[in-house]
């Protein structure tokens, strides 16, 4: 399957647009709710950057989050990474071959298969059965778009123990509310489901013998959940790894 679109002699757009998995100007959240809601693990996409004219924004579904990296256009070529491209064609044979990236948070992601611009999509609809209104008198005024961040994360946290004070390295991972950490990246089931609708504060401890530790306070949670619900008045301490 070819990841190129066909092009007529007189089509004159930019190469990148004969890329079958270049996204245009899709923005950050989108891409990053498209790929978590449709892509697999290791699927990527391609798309225009708002720093600049020459820049691009590669986006990666990692596990449970999406990372993006730099893609920079220069002279024919591209700068992917630690390598440069002479050409389009060198840059897409680099993703062929299926590379593995590694980024700051320590999270190793081998690049699978891109998603593709152009879906097949069925022509089907559903039919109005029932047509009415909630509110009356409010103008288009009223209507207030409104899309929270998604804000996925995911990396290695250093977090002190709730009865006994030590510390250990875990894996987080963090999808809208949830905050979920795992003895390590390579573990399915999470230790402890965190939700931070029930955080009242988030703030630095200066208490640890230790650098950059923060913590996070819980006054009222649900006591019913058996899975990562804290008991009231307690409080998660966690530190940002030196290395």
């Amino acid at each position: 399957m070819s990841f190129y679109r066909s092009e007529s002699a007189e089509d004159t757009r930019d190469e990148l647009e004969t890329l079958g998995w270049y996204h245009y100007d899709l923005s950050r959240h989108a891409a990053e709710a498209l790929l978590l809601s449709n892509g697999n693990d290791g699927s990527y996409l391609l798309r225009n950057s708002n720093e600049g004219q020459g820049c691009f924004a590669l986006s990666v579904r990692a596990k449970d989050s999406v990372k993006h990296f730099h893609v920079t256009r220069k002279d024919h070529g591209y700068v992917f990474g630690f390598n440069e491209f002479r050409t389009l064609h060198d840059f897409v044979n680099h993703f062929a071959n299926q590379p593995l990236l590694g980024s700051d948070t320590g999270t190793l992601i081998v690049l699978k298969c891109p998603y593709p611009w152009r879906v097949e999509e069925p022509s089907i609809y559903e039919s109005v059965r029932v047509h009415t209104a909630i509110q009356t008198g409010r103008t288009e005024n009223d209507l207030v778009a409104n899309a929270p961040s998604l804000g996925t994360k995911e990396g290695y946290l250093v977090k002190q123990g709730a009865f006994v004070k030590n510390w250990k390295q875990r894996w987080f991972t963090l999808n809208r509310y949830e905050l979920k950490y795992f003895k390590d990246n390579t573990t399915e089931e999470p230790i402890r489901t965190l939700d931070l609708r029930a955080c009242s504060a988030v703030q630095f401890d200066y208490s640890q013998d230790r650098v950059n530790c923060f913590c996070h306070r819980y006054e009222k949670v649900d006591e019913t959940d058996r899975r990562g619900r804290l008991r009231e008045g307690r409080h998660v301490t966690w530190m940002i790894s030196e290395e």
